[in-house]
């Protein structure tokens, strides 16, 4: 073979000449100290045992397909990515140029090759410096923006311009369903766009089932998903993960195959982490917001009530004392007794407001779960109707839940009602206990830590959508039709369990039905037995009792009931005044207090300077509000606005006889 010696030596790349059949017949001495072969240890060599293992078959292909129609190919020249392996394993990176040799014993072809170790770490470096600048660019617009939507919406490009590939996508979850909501060669919010189809109908859903990035890099390869887009022969699906689920998924395609190499993935991962970031935050944010806003009408509300519950005192203390005056008047007392039915009704609706804005009085104790739901069954059984089947779930050995009896039975009957109405055709209503340890979750700022019994709540109903859900809690928001609902049950049911030490949790989609969770706080004692109320009696008697009330209209009625009832009554309207007459006056048997007084001392507070006065001195508190006060009262009776002349007349009885 003509080939001159010096020459063939002199050469600073590696040369290898192989035959027909891929075998070398030559090879200078850089091409053995390249690949780490004695002298003359090259030849008889197959060209394949220069090349790692795995890449092996696709060399031979190409050399095939080179030695049917040789031409010369310069270095860079390939459009692949090629690597060496040393004699000892060692694999390194490697540009070769082909040309094809007329001999004398038919055609050869010379391979000239050259180690760029030291050039593609350059071209990584530089590589890497330009993602790393994207990441970084990335992060400034997410910390000097607002809207998170507006960050991701300018990914796609981003991605696609340094990556150098035509599709990149950012696709959320909304429920069950995944849409894109920002991209580059792919239509947004368009689930008929033919690469979408072709994306979501398998890829997608293995690599979030997986969560972990999908890569694909050479369609048709055995790992290749079912219907990935043949035009597009290498992609990553990388999937953002919420804490305990996906949310989305990060999608960028290249029209060449394995242009996915490490630092292409590790860049996709992180800006997947990002975006994950963002969501999360911007979630975490609705939900404070909304806590907040929840806060800011419970406070506004309870006021309202408050002011409410006064003003049914004085109706249905007038109405009552009418009543008795028209005693002989059947026409009269019809209409003072509808009268008084819809002083209750309004009481009922501010026990609702006050249940939502957490300032209702609790009995709270230990409660056994299972009898709880047994009961509830039972009551449940014939409210339902026949359409509804009704399924009660709960293991033996929960703990006692800490809770007020009366409000969680009405907070269990009001989600069951609610389930009922979300299944007009019919459907399946699943009450559930469970026992539950919680972390802390910056995702769920109203997420207390602790051990909570949950009782749950789910149907098979229409759902809720997004913004339905968002307002779920807040009074006086239904969807109910007019007339079938006045908007207060579950907003009853959030200030209920607020209050009791607990939080809610709300799953729901339309189509899908609706879960709702209660965590409730363990018990620290046994659960006990539910009290008997005992009987309540219209006992008259002769004691002097001082009121304290500072709304007039409010302090007339209460003194005229108790004049009514044979009592000698004191009236004023300031603790400051009501510790006057308790120092010059031994007789006052009752202090009968407001807990929200005006200016300067609280009920609570006359009735702790009372006592310290007069140890042995009977206090009676009253209050249409429920105060944090009124439940530190501890030691007093609480008597609440609007009362009836009997409850009030046992009331007094009890605490003078205690």
């Amino acid at each position: 073979m003509a080939i001159f010696p010096q020459l063939f030596e002199s050469v600073p790349d590696a040369l290898i000449v192989v035959d027909g059949e891929g075998r070398i017949v030559l090879a200078n001495g850089n091409a053995e100290r390249l690949f780490g072969y004695p002298p003359q240890g090259l030849v008889g060599l197959a060209i394949e045992d220069l090349v790692p293992e795995d890449a092996r078959q696709r060399h031979r292909a190409h050399r095939g397909h080179y030695m049917q129609s040789p031409r010369v190919r310069p270095m860079g020249g390939l459009n692949m990515q090629l690597a060496g392996q040393r004699r000892d394993g060692q694999q390194f990176p490697v540009e070769i140029a082909l040309s094809p040799l007329e001999t004398g014993e038919g055609v050869h072809y010379l391979a000239s090759v050259r180690d760029i170790s030291e050039t593609q770490r350059a071209r990584q470096a530089l590589v890497r410096a330009r993602y790393d600048a994207v990441v970084a660019h990335i992060g400034q617009l997410a910390l000097a923006s607002t809207a998170d939507d507006g960050v991701i919406a300018r990914l796609p490009a981003l991605l696609a311009e340094v990556l150098e590939i035509p599709v990149v996508a950012v696709a959320l979850l909304r429920g069950n369903q995944a849409e894109v909501r920002a991209a580059v060669g792919m239509a947004t919010q368009d689930p008929d766009d033919p690469l979408w189809q072709a994306l979501a109908g398998g890829a997608l859903r293995l690599a979030l089932a997986r969560e972990r990035p999908l890569v694909v890099q050479q369609a048709g390869e055995v790992d290749t998903p079912p219907g990935w887009p043949a035009d597009m022969p290498s992609g990553a699906i990388v999937p953002l993960l919420d804490r305990d689920r996906p949310m989305g998924a990060l999608f960028a395609l290249a029209a060449q195959p394995r242009r996915f190499d490490h630092d292409a993935l590790q860049l996709l991962q992180t800006v997947a982490n990002l975006i994950a970031a963002l969501v999360q935050r911007r979630r975490t944010e609705e939900q404070l917001a909304h806590a907040q806003r929840l806060d800011a009408i419970g406070q506004m509300t309870g006021g309202v009530a408050h002011d409410f519950n006064n003003l049914l005192t004085v109706m249905s203390g007038s109405l009552q004392l009418l009543d008795a005056e028209y005693a002989d008047r059947p026409g009269a007392r019809e209409i003072i007794a509808s009268a008084l039915r819809s002083v209750e009704r309004g009481a009922e609706l501010t026990a609702k407001l006050l249940a939502f804005a957490r300032r209702q009085r609790l009995s709270p104790r230990a409660l056994d779960p299972a009898a709880m739901l047994a009961d509830l069954e039972r009551l449940l059984r014939g409210t339902l109707g026949d359409r509804v089947r009704l399924r009660i779930e709960c293991p033996s050995g929960l703990p006692a839940v800490f809770a007020d009896p009366s409000q969680l039975d009405s907070a269990l009957v009001n989600l069951a009602l609610n389930a009922r109405d979300a299944m007009p055709d019919g459907g399946e209503i699943r009450i559930g206990a469970a026992e539950r340890w919680v972390t802390a979750d910056p995702t769920r700022p109203e997420q207390r830590p602790g051990h909570y019994v949950t009782f749950t709540v789910a149907d098979t109903g229409h759902g809720m959508t997004p913004e339905v859900r968002a307002r779920a809690f807040e009074p006086f928001f239904t969807t109910k039709a007019m007339g079938r609902g006045s908007g207060l049950g579950l907003s009853m049911v959030y200030g209920f369990v607020r209050q009791s030490g607990g939080h809610l949790q709300i799953d729901s989609q339309p189509g899908h039905g609706t879960r709702i969770e209660l965590f409730l706080p363990v018990a620290t004692g046994e659960a006990t037995p539910s009290p008997t109320p005992g009987r309540t009696e219209d006992s008259r008697g002769a004691e002097t009792v001082l009121v304290v009330e500072d709304e007039a209209e409010v302090r007339n009625i209460a003194a005229a009931f108790l004049h009514s009832l044979g009592y000698h009554v004191i009236a004023v309207g300031s603790a400051a005044d009501a510790l006057e007459h308790l120092a010059a006056n031994d007789g006052i048997a009752l202090l009968f207090s407001d807990v929200m007084l005006g200016g300067g001392m609280n009920g609570v507070e006359l009735a702790q300077a009372a006592r310290a006065l007069r140890p042995r001195l009977g206090v009676l508190l009253t209050s249409g509000y429920d105060a944090p006060a009124a439940d530190a009262a501890g030691q007093f009776e609480l008597l609440r606005k609007p009362y009836r002349r009997e409850q009030l007349a046992a009331a007094v009885r009890r605490t003078l006889a205690g």
